[in-house]
């Protein structure tokens, strides 16, 4: 399994718009972030989590070569306004429509902006074409499973992802939540790699600090760690440097292979 992290950052994304504090105005490339999302390839399959403004730039530098299928964490528009850019891998499986797995709230937003997509082939050749599927607590894709659970992000709930493919290797994704929930816990228990949403030290009413990230990591009792979903005010380094062993941030570009 192979894990790209195609964008870690917030909604504002980083640097942020007229800010001019040491984050947004770093050298250091890992301060950059686009907003958060990320490619898995497992068995043979190509599995998009999350489509970021930047999905098409992104798709790009890391030469996705397909993608057969979408899963939207929730209908936020940082997380679902880059899947019009999808219109090309419909294209490259002969006009037919992707599916798009996602929770109530993701495939009512997805309805609402890509109304000229929801159907079966493009209207046109070059158009997207978008089938939403509800995500189920366990999907088998014959090479390996996903399974899902629901979390808390403030008025809107999300999905958290556990992927296992066929060898037995895991992998948790639960971005945007404030918390992780006692059945998220067991259903991610001792995976091989774990990401999860850590916004910043302040608290936040829809997603976790920080602190919060590393004590759910550590109940979680992942093998590595990475933090997603940062905002500006946390420096790479610096952040880095005060967090314990096997917890870093991530940044755009990581590739992690199990």
């Amino acid at each position: 399994m192979k894990i790209t992290f195609l964008g870690t950052g917030t909604s504002h994304g980083v640097p942020m718009i007229g800010c001019d504090c040491p984050v947004c105005t770093s050298t250091n490339p890992r301060n950059r972030r686009f907003r958060s999302h990320i490619h898995v390839e497992m068995g043979g399959l190509n599995i998009q989590v999350d489509a970021a403004p930047e999905f098409r730039l992104q798709a790009i530098a890391h030469r996705i070569p397909k993608i057969d299928l979408v899963i939207l964490t929730h209908g936020h528009s940082d997380h679902i306004l880059g899947m019009d850019d999808m219109r090309r891998y419909c294209d490259l499986k002969s006009g037919e429509a992707l599916p798009v797995y996602s929770n109530d709230h993701g495939l009512s937003r997805m309805k609402e902006i890509y109304y000229y997509a929801i159907c079966d082939r493009p209207v046109v050749r070059g158009y997207p074409a978008f089938k939403g599927i509800p995500m189920p607590p366990f999907l088998d894709l014959g090479v390996g499973s996903i399974s899902s659970v629901t979390q808390d992000h403030g008025p809107v709930e999300t999905l958290g992802l556990v992927f296992e493919e066929a060898s037995g290797k895991r992998f948790a994704y639960y971005t945007d939540c404030n918390s992780v929930s006692e059945d998220a816990q067991k259903l991610a228990d001792r995976v091989d790699l774990l990401v999860l949403d850590g916004l910043r030290h302040r608290e936040h009413p829809t997603h976790m600090t920080v602190a919060q990230a590393v004590e759910a990591a550590q109940r979680i009792g992942a093998k590595k760690t990475y933090l997603i979903h940062m905002a500006h005010e946390l420096d790479h380094d610096q952040t880095n440097a005060a967090l314990p062993k096997n917890i870093e941030l991530s940044y755009d570009g990581l590739v992690c292979s199990l």
